[in-house]
């Protein structure tokens, strides 16, 4: 088969390494892609993921049997429909499906609706009245932006003044540009936040093992959000107990709810959940990969992953048996100093030839491209995932620190406490 993939970060990275294992992937294509995807398949960096028209010219000049769909803004602005109405084959949500991650006000009232436990919220459209609503509020408490804002539309404000500074910010300021014309206000919950990815056929879901993001700049989880400084797999914290409850209360229920309202979801869901002292709560949900989560559990899935993309998209995943390694992961993500505010790209990267040929390290690129010269250079905030697999977590995390160490670039910043966690588990 002949298979192209959108996108050009390091999820779209760890699934090309992972369709390029398949014994029935002939060939990869990937448009735009990075420096890192042209090791393994042909890249179009010319096109960008919002240019249909193009992308579906390019997929028939390429005569591709299948097309993975993995960024938010493709699937939530329709690419899977159009493809589809193109005549090939797509493995993603379809529009209707993927509102669930292009609204929080529509995922928060779909919940709500079928009570599916999340934390108690409020919706606005208008700023005043948002403001209004503040002056009554408990602190601390939760901002988001209604829409897709590259993993950055969540404020946590601790006081008044902050809330109604975040307010201004979302809704009057347009930070995250449109997707702030609406704003979900949300309870402040406390706790661990797992994420859990699963395969889902419109009817049968199958969770992949779970993982931890860290999404803050600076080590201690201090700085600003970012789109995820490193991760790890599985979490320690995701315990049996969690599974059973989030299984029967979570995820088949989030499932059926999609299909009750005429939005049958095939694809993945990214469940973002909180591990409060009263169970487990959606914080999230997204309608694909997460970043770095796919890095960390791609690496560690046992299966063929063309055999469960068709499962999904053919209807019978109940019939996959999913397995995951018994093993661990971690992720620690290679940024521009400066990142996620403002920084400098461009740079050359070197040592990225340290990692040919040794089992279970993994070098994901998540922003980088080919100078005039033909160098690889930075071309992002995030520049690449570094990642590594042991027996333990304690293992994996010392082997992805160890590996950090093997690239350089001029501006390298990195977090040094990724996986920290699992010493207190």
């Amino acid at each position: 088969m002949k298979v192209l993939i959108i996108g050009g970060g390091g999820r779209e990275h760890a699934i090309a390494v992972s369709m390029s294992k398949s014994s029935r992937v002939d060939k990869l294509y990937c448009v735009p892609g990075n420096a890192g995807i042209a090791q393994i398949a042909e890249c179009e960096p010319s096109i960008g993921v919002m240019e249909f028209d193009k992308i579906i010219a390019y997929a028939k000049e390429k005569a591709v049997d299948l097309v993975f769909v993995a960024p938010d803004d493709p699937l939530v602005g329709g690419l899977v429909d159009e493809l589809k109405a193109a005549g090939f084959r797509v493995f993603g949500p379809d529009k209707k499906a993927a509102i669930l991650e292009g609204s929080k006000a529509f995922s928060k009232d779909l919940m709500k609706k079928y009570h599916i436990p999340t934390a108690a919220y409020e919706t606005f459209d208008d700023p005043d009245k948002a403001l209004t609503y503040l002056e009554t509020a408990k602190m601390p408490i939760v901002l988001k932006a209604d829409g897709l804002a590259l993993g950055k539309g969540v404020l946590i404000c601790n006081t008044l003044e902050e809330a109604k500074a975040g307010v201004r910010e979302i809704m009057l300021d347009k930070h995250f540009g449109d997707a702030g014309n609406r704003m979900v206000i949300e309870e402040f919950m406390t706790g661990r936040e797992v994420s859990v990815l699963s395969f889902v056929d419109g009817r049968t879901i199958k969770p992949m093992t779970s993982a931890q993001d860290h999404k803050r700049a600076l080590d201690g989880d201090q700085g600003l959000n970012t789109g995820g400084m490193g991760n790890f797999s599985p979490s320690p914290f995701y315990t049996e107990e969690v599974d059973e409850f989030c299984k029967k209360y979570i995820y088949q229920p989030t499932v059926d709810a999609m299909a009750a309202e005429g939005r049958e979801f095939k694809g993945v869901i990214f469940f973002g959940l909180m591990l409060t002292p009263e169970g487990p709560r959606v914080l999230e949900y997204n309608a694909r990969f997460g970043d770095p989560e796919a890095q960390v559990v791609l690496c560690r899935m046992k299966n063929d992953i063309l055999d469960v993309v068709d499962a999904c998209i053919d209807g019978n995943l109940d019939q996959v048996d999913l397995q995951f390694e018994d093993n661990a992961a971690v992720c620690v993500v290679l940024a521009s100093d400066g990142y996620p505010v403002s920084y400098k790209k461009g740079y050359e990267i070197t040592g990225l030839e340290s990692f040919k040929g040794k089992e279970d390290y993994y070098c994901f690129h998540a922003g980088s491209k080919f100078d005039d010269e033909g160098r690889i250079v930075t071309n992002g905030g995030r520049v690449l995932g570094v990642t590594a697999k042991g027996a333990t977590l304690r293992e994996a995390r010392a082997k992805a620190y160890e590996a950090v160490e093997w690239v350089s670039f001029a501006n390298k910043y990195m977090r040094h406490d990724i996986g920290k966690a699992i010493d207190e588990a």
